[in-house]
């Protein structure tokens, strides 16, 4: 131990303490038993390390509800690989949504970019069918549908259902615009060929309301068989015609036929370009009104039929001896006060391309007043519209156009617009109108009197009857026994006379001798004369033998 000086403010009875002996003994070593919370406190401070090292971004993901999310449980994950976790759930200041904490891993840093699609996985019922069955025992996670652009972003806007193709798909995206949706969803299929290449993605409502935009997504390598060409249609539930062919049923598959489908195809001889992404097509109620001939420009045309046009339907269609050529685009009815009568408005489009024969009988360069003259023509040769039968079973109706007999004179103005052409009665209305003349004729014959009379004729009748039966019963009781008793005398004097007749009677053996000697005399007179006519004087000189 080092030696202590003394110390000069010590007081004189302190400095009778012995000094004490300081012992330095050995240089101090730390113990081993400090090791462990400095191995402790490196190993906590790499983990923290490594921690912030492995460390993603963080982002915010606002969502309509936080169902099945828990903070440090939900994960997120992208094919099955945990790339995050939630770390906290609040709401919005509006409280209308909530938004979730996420922070993803480094190596996840790539999918907070702007077209990143992020949605909640569970258990869900749809029309195209069941997902997320297997979050019923793990859990809900939120999924992610990785974007591929270069901007960061760390606020993202949910979806409520998963996307029905993911990004990395190869294939493209075309538009379809229809009047009815019918059983179609996200996530129906597309076939061609009754092979499904595709999905509806999304649909909605234009802003007018009349109309909705499809958006579908056609797998590669099908989706260079979308042509310009192409024509899409519903292929929905199953299509069931009776026409003249007979009884049809078209249908697709199995699912279009429970949750709906869209099916598409080229008309024949149609050349096979392809059409580029994002291409716009019509959607078609059906096969046949896809394959239609293109309409073109439509000429508006109303008719006035005198006569019901109960079944006949808006989009019925406007037949010309086979040929579809327009459609029925409105009903309704006007009243004449002329007439104090009401008639049947019925509006329809025509679509003269279809027409192709007419169109090229037509001057090259025609303008509607030449179409308008030959429609004259037409007309006075005995063009007419006539509403027809088209399903027995339905009753439902068709415009009928083609040319009378013997046309009556109508009146035609071509220069009406929309114009107006002359229409003659249905077969059922001519059926209708030919019973009606027969009952007026009918209505005409004296009946009461035809009745009176025959039954004054049948009671003479009966009269007569009675007196038949009187002279029966007359005849039966007087005249036929007297007329047996007559019968029975001819009988007897028949029999009387064939007795005097017969070859073996007396009268008949008399009767015969009488004839043997006067026809001996006849001889003998005979031979006289022809010896008198030989030898006259043998009357005087007497026979020489």
């Amino acid at each position: 131990m080092a030696d202590t000086p003394p110390d000069k403010n010590a007081s004189p009875n302190q400095g009778a303490m012995p000094e004490p002996v300081v012992d330095h003994g050995r240089r101090w070593v730390p113990s081993l038993v400090w090791l462990i919370p400095l191995l402790a406190a490196v190993i906590g401070i790499s983990l923290v390390v490594k921690t912030i090292w492995m460390r993603g971004p963080s982002i915010t993901i606002s969502f309509v509800t936080a169902d099945g999310i828990e903070p440090n449980k939900t994960k997120v994950k992208y094919k099955d690989v945990d790339i995050g976790e939630v770390k906290g759930v609040s709401l919005t200041d509006d409280h209308s949504r909530v938004l979730v904490s996420v922070e993803l891993t480094k190596d996840a840093k790539d999918f907070a970019v702007d077209d990143s699609r992020f949605w909640v996985v569970r258990p869900r019922f749809a029309e195209t069918g069941v997902s997320g069955l297997n979050t019923l025992l793990s859990g809900s996670y939120i999924g992610v549908d990785a974007g591929h652009s270069d901007s960061q972003r760390k606020e993202f806007t949910g979806l409520e259902d998963p996307p029905v193709v993911a990004s990395d798909v190869p294939g493209q995206r075309y538009v379809l615009h229809t009047d009815d949706i019918g059983s179609l969803a996200a996530g129906s299929p597309v076939f061609y060929k009754r092979i499904p290449v595709g999905h509806v993605e999304r649909y909605t409502l234009d802003e007018d309301g009349r109309r909705i935009t499809l958006r579908i997504f056609i797998k590669a390598p099908y989706d260079h068989f979308i042509t310009k060409d192409s024509k899409f249609w519903h292929a929905s539930g199953v299509d069931v015609r009776i026409d003249g062919s007979g009884l049809k049923v078209d249908t697709e598959s199995l699912a279009t036929i429970l949750m709906g489908g869209i099916a598409f195809e080229d008309p024949p001889e149609t050349p096979m370009t392809p059409a580029p992404a994002g291409s716009e097509f019509a959607l078609a109620a059906n096969h046949i009104d896809a394959m239609k001939a293109p309409e073109g420009y439509h000429v508006a045309v109303v008719m006035r039929f005198h006569q019901s046009i109960r079944g006949l339907l808006v989009g019925a269609p406007v037949d010309f001896r086979g040929v579809e050529i327009g459609n029925v685009t409105s009903l309704g009815i006007d009243y004449d006060p002329a007439t104090q009568d009401f008639t049947s408005r019925v509006m329809v489009n025509i679509f003269p391309d279809r027409l192709q024969s007419f169109e090229r009988s037509l001057p090259p360069e025609s303008d509607r007043a030449a179409r308008l003259e030959r429609l004259s023509q037409l007309v006075a040769h005995g063009l007419r519209a006539q509403l027809k039968t088209g399903s027995i079973l339905t009753g439902q109706l068709y415009v009928s156009l083609d040319f009378v007999k013997n046309p009556q004179p109508v009146q035609f103005n071509p220069a009406t617009d929309p114009i107006e052409l002359p229409t003659v009665p249905g077969d059922l209305e001519a059926l209708y109108d030919q019973v009606q003349q027969i009952v007026a004729k009918l209505n005409k014959i004296p009946f009461d009197a035809i009745g009176e009379n025959a039954r004054k004729a049948l009671a003479s009748l009966d009269t007569a009857t009675k007196h038949i039966d009187d002279l029966v019963q007359h005849a039966d009781h007087d005249v036929l026994p007297e007329i047996r008793d007559s019968l029975k005398e001819m009988q007897q004097t028949l029999a009387s006379t064939q007795a005097s007749v017969a070859p073996d009677a007396p009268l008949q053996q008399d009767a015969r001798q009488a004839l043997k000697g006067v026809m001996d005399a006849t001889r003998s007179l005979k031979a006289l004369t022809d010896s008198l006519e030989r030898e006259p004087e043998s009357l005087v000189r007497g026979r020489k033998d």
